[in-house]
């Protein structure tokens, strides 16, 4: 190969023994994992909101952030059930740009795989035992699952992997609820095959072993827009995508038919301030059409404790030096009045 191999990584076992976590944290993760599961199965009626900066870029800010809704959930706790987002990799249309914590614990400076690993499992661990919250993540790099799985609540798989035949089976064999983003192009049918994939049991490669996974009930569709081959921007939350999803779930058969509405991206055309107002109207016709309702399941948001974004090294502490974000005091705002529609 035309690489250079500059070390080997420790495995995710020597990791955790190295940064375990304790009796009550793996409680407070299984508890929330499993009340996730029930607001997927329609078994609980309040809404998930997944949460958070577009990327965790430094410690310090994050988890003043996940603080911030450690604070507020306990005013919307019967309505609205909160899982923060700290997304440590960063996936790059063109392969360039600030690829996350996992890469570059210090946004700016050279990789460094390991101190990633490190950094990313500290501060999930951190959220976790700071807080109480089971936080979000986007499985990138599914041979990297591992090193997270004991602390996660929620994980995604993106847009650009959504057709990924590794991605898809490793979410068969996850504990948690995983969502499924509709790819770029807007094709249903490839987030349809992909859950349908994800909810079957597979044997397959997985970290130099052959494994079998079980299939992951809980695997479901997550809306985030899609561009054309013109790279024109569309939206796919209103009342007709969303009963046509109804009906795809309804043809397909299944399990826990569910739709997690990501307000941002080309929902929002990466306009944050766009979000508040997509919840209102996916909150609207949920109201008013039962079938909707029982389909959507929550909404997934990009907000940080500054508006808008920056570059790497300006060093305005709570921005997003990634996509931009809703400020903390619209976020604030959002949530409560979220809570109310509910």
């Amino acid at each position: 190969m035309n690489m250079e191999f500059e070390r080997k990584i420790a495995i995710p076992m020597e990791v955790k023994e190295m940064f375990p976590i304790d009796a009550a944290m793996a409680e407070a993760v299984e508890k929330r994992r499993e009340i996730i599961k029930r607001i997927i199965a329609g078994k609980d009626d309040r809404m998930l909101l997944i949460i958070g900066p577009c990327s965790a870029d430094r410690e310090d800010a994050v988890l003043d952030y996940v603080s911030r809704l450690r604070g507020l959930e306990d005013q919307v706790k019967d309505k609205v059930f909160i899982v923060p987002r700290i997304y440590t990799g960063k996936p790059r249309t063109t392969g360039g740009g600030y690829k996350g914590l996992l890469h570059s614990p210090v946004p700016g400076e050279k990789p460094d795989l390991f101190k990633g690993i490190i950094a990313t499992r500290e501060l999930h661990m951190r959220a976790v035992k700071e807080t109480g919250f089971a936080c979000a993540d986007e499985m990138l790099y599914p041979e990297n699952y591992k090193y997270l799985d004991d602390l996660l609540g929620y994980v995604t798989v993106g847009a650009r992997s959504v057709e990924n035949q590794q991605h898809r089976l490793t979410a068969s064999g996850v504990e948690t609820a995983v969502g499924m983003k509709n790819p770029t192009s807007g094709d249903l049918s490839v987030m349809m095959n992909s859950i349908n994939a994800a909810q079957h049991p597979h044997t397959f490669l997985y970290r130099g072993w052959e494994g079998h996974s079980a299939g992951n009930p809980y695997a479901h569709a997550i809306l985030r827009g899609f561009n054309t081959k013109g790279g024109q921007t569309f939206p796919n939350y209103h009342y007709e995508d969303v009963m046509h999803l109804v009906r795809l779930y309804e043809e397909t058969g299944l399990q826990n038919p569910a739709v997690i509405i990501d307000t941002n991206h080309a929902n929002s055309n990466k306009n944050p301030y766009e979000q508040p107002r997509i919840i209102r109207e996916v909150m609207s016709f949920c109201r008013e059409n039962k079938e909707a309702r029982n389909l959507v399941k929550g909404f997934m948001t990009e907000s940080y404790i500054e508006d808008g974004n920056q570059k790497v090294g300006e060093g305005i502490y709570g921005k997003s030096i990634t996509d931009a974000c809703l400020g903390w005091e619209k976020t604030r705002e959002l949530i409560l009045e979220l809570a109310e529609k509910v």
